[in-house]
């Protein structure tokens, strides 16, 4: 298997180190807090959709050998575009919060009335791959750019707004963030190692990342290492809170990320987590920022531009 790549990364271990910059959030917030739902139902690995496989990963992990349509399966995706998006829409609404929806356009294909709803009401759009599928795994620039530019088409047009932030799920290919330059995208979000934006430099100049994280994720409800009950996952989310918010009162400010999906988090007891979180939110004022990514990806770049800006 032969791949080619674009950028030759190199490990950073470092980052900021010992002088971190104050990232001034907006009111002066001791947090920025950044919640993400994933729209990706209909873009999973599905036998019906053409794929050799069907995705596995259920409220219990699929019985069934691969060469053969799940329909188990794709009824517990279908689900999160059925009946979760509306009690996940309807919950942001109450609260009066936006966030940023990560969007396959494949989902977003399939889906498009919900897609359309979701920015009607204020939410970020930005792009998941065209399918849910690891962008680690394109084996060549021009097909991954293609796919790419063929998602963020279908975006705009049933949305009415182009993604300028891209996730890819789990890991991106060596070539990702170059494309991401030249297709004039703002952020990229596929990395794990911090609690601040940064820089990465690619042949097209420097990008700004807003990284991700996996800990706080409501994914751990059904794969690896399961919060179980839905006040476990509360509590975790609200220690994660606490102690970021001790390390803003010290002068060091940082971001949270909130990782959520449609299938998972739209069940009525999941939901209950974050309706308990976005109260205790509400009880802390102005010390968090709840932003979508694109506006802290905007904040960054007009606090701290790349150097030679």
């Amino acid at each position: 298997m032969t791949y080619q790549f674009e950028d030759r990364r190199e490990r950073d271990f470092f980052g900021y180190g010992m002088d971190r910059p104050s990232p001034n959030w907006p009111g002066g917030a001791k947090l920025a807090l950044s919640f993400v739902v994933n729209l990706e139902e209909g873009a999973e690995d599905s036998f019906e959709d053409g794929q050799p496989v069907n995705d596995k990963a259920g409220e219990f992990k699929s019985l069934l050998h691969d060469g053969q349509r799940d329909l188990a399966m794709e009824q517990f995706h279908e689900y999160g575009l059925r009946a979760g998006v509306w009690r996940v829409l309807d919950l942001f609404d109450r609260y009066e919060r936006k966030v940023t929806f990560y969007m396959c356009g494949r989902a977003v294909e399939r889906t498009p009335r919900v897609a359309a709803e979701i920015v009607t009401r204020g939410h970020e759009p930005a792009l998941h791959g065209y399918r849910w599928f690891c962008h680690a795994n394109y084996r060549d620039y021009e097909t991954e750019k293609r796919d790419i530019e063929k998602a963020n088409a279908i975006i705009k047009k049933v949305t009415g707004e182009r993604p300028y932030g891209f996730y890819s799920m789990w890991a991106p290919s060596l070539n990702t963030r170059t494309i991401l330059k030249e297709l004039e995208f703002i952020y990229d979000s596929n990395e794990y190692n911090d609690d601040l934006p940064y820089y990465r430099t690619v042949s097209g100049g420097p990008i700004l990342v807003v990284p991700y994280s996996l800990d706080t994720n409501d994914f751990k409800f059904i794969v690896g290492d399961p919060f179980g009950a839905p006040s476990a996952f509360l509590e975790y989310l609200k220690r994660s809170i606490e102690v970021l918010l001790e390390e803003g009162e010290r002068g060091d400010p940082k971001m949270l990320n909130i990782g959520l999906h449609l299938r998972i988090i739209g069940r009525p007891a999941r939901l209950w987590a974050v309706q308990q979180l976005l109260e205790y939110l509400k009880s802390l004022g102005d010390d968090v920022w709840v932003a979508r990514r694109i506006d802290i990806a905007r904040h960054w770049l007009a606090t701290h531009p790349p150097a030679g800006l």
